[in-house]
């Protein structure tokens, strides 16, 4: 098949490479997202390979009908820049990567959370400067604090295991859980107001709706205790940035981790250090000494690039063979 395969980097480019030797398919890499004004440049291709920040309005998804495209293989899990029924009307397939490494983002979710609790990042640069004072850098145990997962599916579950094994009390706040998978989980299932009350650090790992769109509000930051730590690695649309300043500012909390940012098109994956950063409430995030940010990296392990590069070609044969293409939502 014809591929074209947008918004890609060095380590995109290896891996699906590297598992296209057994697939053999024709991968033609783009560094743009894939949008309205890049579309035209996969004319003749039967099939599109965008990532997690592109766009596929019903325009987009228009003109790439236009030019042959029959399928969009979408090399992550998360959908919402992508126009579903849209896609249907048009007869094109619609197939995504619903789980490639859980361990990584769990594992970098923990990451995130001891350098913020150790204030590691902020020793590092200090030492980097031939200052070794401690001033400023007591940080606390994890063992004994409450840990709250809003959203226990796979990547969710990893993390209460990890959680556990630090020695916390795990809360989970997540309709689809069974009493039976929390006891074996070790934890506890509460409600979102419960939980919020209750967490020392709260870790979110769920998908990207309309019903999870802004979820973390001002009025769920008051319900926080004021020293609670936040921590985001699934999507950023589910903090309301304006409402996460104000609870920083007005200190209603201990800290912020964030992998995941809910204006990150355009900045995340990008060098912008000789024009600067345009976005003013990021910005202002960065002023935060409580408050760490990386670029949607936790998925960046070796694993999980090669599963998602052998999942996304997968994908693509099945639908080259008329197979069920079993990771379809379109």
């Amino acid at each position: 098949m014809q591929v074209a395969v947008f918004d890609s980097h060095r380590y995109d480019q290896a891996a699906l490479t590297r598992a296209n030797r057994r697939f053999d398919h024709c991968l033609q890499f783009f560094e743009p997202r894939l949008n309205l004004s890049t579309a035209p440049l996969a004319h003749g291709f039967e099939v599109v390979c965008p990532f997690v920040n592109c766009r596929l309005d019903a325009a987009t998804l228009g003109v790439l009908n236009k030019g042959g495209t029959r399928m969009v293989a979408l090399r992550a899990a998360g959908f919402n820049g992508i126009d579903l029924p849209a896609a249907r009307q048009l007869g094109m397939v619609v197939a995504r990567v619903p789980a490639y490494s859980p361990h990584a983002v769990a594992e970098h979710a923990f990451a995130l959370l001891l350098s913020l609790v150790r204030k590691t990042h902020r020793a590092y640069n200090r030492v980097r400067d031939a200052n070794f004072s401690l001033d400023g850098l007591v940080g606390f145990d994890l063992h004994g604090k409450t840990f709250g997962l809003v959203g226990a599916g796979r990547i969710g579950r990893v993390a209460a295991k990890i959680a556990v094994g630090f020695g916390c009390r795990v809360l989970i706040c997540d309709p689809q859980l069974s009493a039976e998978d929390a006891r074996i989980l070790c934890s506890e299932k509460v409600d979102f107001s419960n939980l919020l009350s209750r967490a020392d650090i709260i870790s979110l790992h769920l998908p990207l709706t309309s019903d999870t769109q802004h979820l973390f509000d001002s009025q769920a930051f008051s319900q926080c205790k004021s020293n609670a730590l936040l921590v985001n690695t699934s999507r950023g649309g589910l903090i309301h940035t304006s409402a996460l300043i104000d609870a920083l500012k007005s200190k209603r909390l201990g800290g912020v981790a964030l992998d995941v940012y809910e204006l990150e098109e355009g900045v995340f994956f990008e060098n912008l250090s000789e024009s600067g950063i345009a976005d003013d409430h990021l910005a202002r995030l960065m002023t935060f000494p409580n408050v760490l940010i990386t670029s949607h990296q936790g998925f960046l392990t070796e694993e999980a690039l090669d599963n998602i590069a052998e999942t996304t070609l997968e994908n693509i044969r099945a639908f080259a063979a008329g197979d069920a293409v079993v990771n379809a939502i379109a």
